[in-house]
């Protein structure tokens, strides 16, 4: 178990590029949406407590992060189905993203290994990354809190609260 650490993105990096289902089963390319500002956040499970703040937190500000020109993607290893349900559950407006095999988190530094109640254990490392109109990355956050995260990070961006 004493694999490195995945290798995060840092500021400046190109951001890799993607296809994945939605839960209304469209496929979402990161690079269809160069000319806009990207929030791409990683969580391990829909349906959770701290996911499902999180979730509710970005549906929340969705309004004024695209008057401020951002998109959001909220991506977890659940199958489109289950994320249908989550958004139909808690009143998502967010975009929900199935990456099953996780080669996008693994690509983005979101997935290996963490510690969880004292333990070493590997899974999804709850993170956002966003993502500028040229496909470059302006913030790596890793590690993150499930609570409070998107109102630091409307802070983080210079947005009001």
């Amino acid at each position: 178990m004493n694999e490195p650490a995945p290798a995060r993105l840092a500021v400046g990096d190109e951001a890799p590029d993607f296809t994945l289902t939605s839960d209304t089963g469209e496929q979402v390319t990161l690079s269809a949406l160069r000319g806009r500002k990207v929030i791409v956040y990683f969580y391990p499970a829909a349906m959770t407590p701290g996911c499902t703040k999180q979730a509710c937190d970005f549906t929340d500000s969705l309004d004024s992060l695209h008057a401020s020109g951002y998109e959001v993607l909220g991506v977890s290893p659940d199958k489109p189905e289950k994320l249908a349900k989550f958004r139909e559950r808690d009143g998502l407006t967010i975009t929900l993203l199935s990456d099953p095999d996780k080669s996008v988190m693994r690509a983005w530094g979101a997935f290996g290994q963490k510690s969880l109640y004292g333990k070493v254990v590997e899974g999804v490392i709850r993170s956002t990354v966003v993502v500028g109109e040229d496909g470059t990355v302006e913030v790596a956050q890793y590690n993150v809190k499930a609570t409070g995260h998107v109102a630091k990070l409307r802070k983080d961006l210079g947005l009001a609260s």
